[in-house]
């Protein structure tokens, strides 16, 4: 049976943590940031987690993980 590839695109967007949480970036850090205050900025900077709804799709995506 062959290896099951990753999904190049998904490796790049999202990290599996030790306790096998899914780790992604926020949207909306990339252009127009002169418009949002710096509270928003700063916190669009930080990580956050998968909604549990996607974790089982994101996960089959990432065999590695």
């Amino acid at each position: 049976m062959p290896k099951v590839k990753t999904k190049r695109g998904a490796a790049k967007r999202f990290s599996v943590t030790g306790s096998g949480k899914v780790k992604r970036g926020r949207a909306y850090h990339r252009h127009q940031l002169s418009a949002k205050t710096r509270k928003q900025k700063r916190n669009l900077a930080k990580n956050t987690t998968v909604a549990p709804s996607d974790v089982k799709a994101i996960k089959r995506i990432l065999p590695g993980s």
